[in-house]
């Protein structure tokens, strides 16, 4: 094979997969689950439920008649492995269906690294007590980093998913603008103070509001206490971001916006910025029952797994705002009262 052939490979645009599409997808779905239910692991203290062993639980493969805070550890462990196997198939399928250059590639790439990141994270958390009743500053910055990793792989398998659907797959990162970049900051920063705050409630819960306002208020409060108050704030910070974005990029579809020569959105881009909304909205509602129920366990997987589908939602609305923020500005086409004649005056 002569080396223009294999360049050509190596750029060639290439048709959808949906069957890679699909089994992308229900790679999200599996990491979805993993990551609620390391939330439970964490919400219920059986981090240590295998002891300080790792990979093996309790010096077994697979411990006989397990307590229940073994139960959970281990099935925490096994689900992602499993998540772990699925991801090192979708990078292998990838790397069969699409060109070295294609995003598709270096998405399923990047989820690759992400996981293995997030295993030996996970490792961490066990092998250095990081677990149970442990409150020590160490883990509230492991956990948001924890959670900072998780969010990437997500991102990335979502992206993997995404782009393997487009007959030209694009992922022009550098067209990212200063808003979109301050947007997904500012969620990611929601997310790790996120888990900071859900290991507050897990350690130190209330048994009332008003209890648990006064307890991060006092002089004496436990750091983590005191970090709890901080999420709501950036939570709400992202929120907002992320709808004024929204809001502006569906503006463009106005008249008066287009006379300016802006781009009209795409059905898809309509579509998906909508949702994004909706679930921005679900979420805030999410987070104030959270509060007001002081954080009852199911509740806060409940919210967790709304954050991330906030979290896939922004990445796939972020996927067509940058396709289509490469496209040439196109002035509008006139409307058909704009190309009536003028009315001549009778003399």
């Amino acid at each position: 094979m002569s080396f223009s052939t294999r360049l050509a490979q190596r750029i060639a645009p290439q048709a959808p997969s949906p069957r890679f599409t699909a089994f992308a997808w229900f790679v999200v779905a599996v990491i979805l689950v993993v990551i609620v239910w390391g939330a439970l692991v964490r919400a219920t203290g059986s981090g240590a439920g295998c002891g300080s062993h790792w990979p093996l639980c309790n010096g077994e493969i697979v411990p006989p008649a397990p307590a229940l805070a073994t139960f959970i550890e281990f099935t925490h462990r096994l689900t992602s492995g499993i998540s772990l196997l699925l991801v090192v198939a979708l990078y292998w399928m990838a790397r069969q269906r699409f060109a070295a250059a294609s995003p598709v590639r270096r998405a399923a790439l990047a989820s690759l690294v992400l996981i293995i990141v997030e295993a030996l994270i996970g490792a961490g958390l066990v092998i250095f007590g990081l677990v149970e009743d442990n409150a020590s500053a160490a883990r509230a910055v492991y956990l948001a980093l924890h959670l900072v990793n998780t969010l990437l792989l997500l991102a990335a398998v979502t992206l993997t998913a995404d782009l393997s659907s487009r007959r030209d797959a694009q992922f022009p990162l550098s067209a990212a603008s200063t808003g979109l970049w301050v947007v997904i900051l500012l969620v990611i920063a929601s997310g790790a103070s996120g888990a900071v705050a859900a290991l507050g409630d897990t350690l130190y819960p209330a048994e009332s509001l008003r209890e648990g306002i006064a307890d991060e208020l006092s002089a004496t409060a436990p750091t983590l206490l005191r970090l709890r108050v901080i999420h709501p704030l950036i939570a709400v910070a992202a929120s907002l971001a992320m709808l004024s974005f929204v809001r502006s990029y569906l503006e463009r579809a106005r008249p008066r916006q287009l006379r300016r020569g802006a781009v009209a959105p795409s059905a898809e881009g309509s579509r998906r910025a909508r949702w994004l909304m909706v679930l921005v909205f679900a979420q805030l509602i999410g987070g104030v029952v959270n509060v007001v129920l002081l954080a009852p366990t199911w509740m806060q997987l409940v919210h967790l797994l709304m954050a991330d589908l906030v979290w896939i939602a922004l990445m796939l609305f972020t996927a067509t705002w940058l396709v289509e923020s490469r496209q040439p500005l196109q002035p509008a086409r006139p409307s058909a009262r704009d190309r009536r004649p003028a009315p001549t005056r009778a003399t």
